[in-house]
């Protein structure tokens, strides 16, 4: 289910202040690198990723099929930085950053 414009601006809001967790390389979107950020989707729901590509282009198709393969959505796209979302299954309260946000 696609997300509203609400939710993009909350998860934006959240999403300002975090840190890349995943550094796409020379390799691209190779299958460890998929599955790490299928790991890391899983643990905090709300991720930034740094997209190496030379073009705009490029970028925006290596993000789409970070989409596609994940089942996230992307949130907002700065550069070479990209907000991704996915819903938890069960969500650690410790590392999701969305549980952590609606705390403080």
């Amino acid at each position: 289910m696609p997300l509203s414009p609400l939710d993009k601006k909350r998860l934006r809001r959240i999403g300002h202040h975090l840190k890349p967790v995943l550094l796409s390389g020379d390799k691209g979107l190779s299958d460890a690198f998929l599955e790490e950020l299928a790991a890391r989707l899983e643990d905090h729901e709300l991720i930034k990723v740094k997209v190496n590509a030379p073009t705009r282009d490029e970028r925006a198709r290596m993000i789409e099929a970070m989409c596609e393969h994940s089942g996230a959505e992307q949130v907002q796209r700065v550069g070479n930085i990209a907000l991704l979302y996915r819903a938890a299954a069960k969500p650690n309260p410790k590392l999701s950053n969305i549980l952590r946000a609606d705390e403080g």
